[in-house]
């Protein structure tokens, strides 16, 4: 029994010791080819690497065109790493804000050329980058936004006059740039802004429609300036209406035993004065002390001044005014 194993044993090991000089044979034949193929294989991976292996940048989306089934316009490619096969192709597309500045002619509706210089702000509108890239492509700029804003402004300035135009009269210029962002929004890009930087005129057009716009300024200084001597004028009536109507109230309310009285006592309050050494007495039977009459030149009345005094000044201050004199 145990010779049968080990015979058994044996047949084995020799069959393993005939099949590993087997293998080693067809492994010397065939090691060439191996060695050629994994070499054909690092090339041909070194080679299509780009193709196969896609990196999508900062800033920046994709679209995967499939050779044998179109292009996908149901999904855009975020930033990031991505392995396609290497008969597709993923295009990639820049996707921040951009600017770019354009300069054309328009002819107005009096056959004169003008000018316009535009900066243009845009962006890719994302969800709908794979219909851009079918039915555009990516020179989207060139084939959608300058003809798209070129057309619409050509359209609608050509109506007006050169001096309107140059002059923003009635907002045309914002209206033709809202209408533009709409074309642009129905062509799967979305407009930011776009700005006229300058409107260059001929020379002569342009010298006569500034000297113009002078004018008009002008006119419209002068108007404020006659304006505002209109105001200035009723401003001077009423205030002269004012004091008429102060001097009528205070003629009314005057009397001559008050004119008399407070000449009283103005003469009172001089005497007062550290300074006053004479005390003139009005001239006139009625006049008042230091007021002059029309009739200053005739004599003075001899009536004596305790008279005047008696007649005119309460007892109270007569004392003062005798010690004045």
């Amino acid at each position: 029994m145990l010779d049968n194993l080990l015979a058994f044993f044996k047949k084995i090991f020799g069959f393993f010791l005939n099949f590993l000089v087997i293998f080693r044979g067809w492994i010397r034949e065939v090691i060439p080819f191996l060695v050629v193929g994994m070499l054909v294989f690092i090339l041909g991976f070194s080679y299509f690497f780009p193709e196969i292996v896609i990196t999508v940048n900062s800033g920046e989306a994709g679209v995967l065109y499939k050779r044998f089934f179109g292009t996908v316009t149901d999904e855009t490619y975020p930033e990031g790493i991505h392995v396609i096969f290497p008969w597709d192709t993923l295009y990639v597309y820049n996707v921040r804000i951009q600017t770019i500045l354009h300069e054309f002619d328009i002819i107005t509706n009096k056959g004169l050329p003008i000018r316009l210089s535009l900066a243009i702000r845009f962006q890719p509108d994302y969800e709908m980058l794979g219909m851009l890239h079918q039915q555009v492509g990516p020179d989207y700029i060139n084939a959608i936004i300058i003809p798209e804003v070129e057309s619409v402004l050509r359209t609608l300035l050509s109506i007006y006059d050169p001096e309107d135009i140059y002059a923003n009269k009635e907002d045309i210029l914002t209206r033709v740039i809202v209408e533009a962002t709409e074309e642009l929004e129905k062509k799967y890009i979305t407009a930011k802004g776009i700005v006229i930087r300058s409107i260059i005129l001929p020379d002569s057009i342009r010298a006569a429609i500034e000297n113009k716009l002078v004018q008009q300024q002008l006119e419209k200084a002068y108007i404020h300036i006659l304006e505002k001597e209109k105001k200035e004028a009723e401003r001077k009536r009423i205030e002269a209406q004012g004091i008429t109507d102060y001097q009528n109230i205070v003629i009314q309310t005057l009397s001559p035993d008050l004119i008399k009285w407070q000449g009283v006592q103005a003469t009172l309050e001089l005497a007062k004065s550290n300074n006053a050494k004479i005390v003139i007495i009005g001239s006139g039977k009625e006049g008042l002390p230091i007021i002059l009459g029309n009739d200053y030149n005739v004599a003075p009345s001899s009536a004596p001044l305790n008279s005047l005094i008696d007649s005119n000044v309460p007892r109270d201050t007569k004392k003062s005014i005798n010690n004045v004199k």
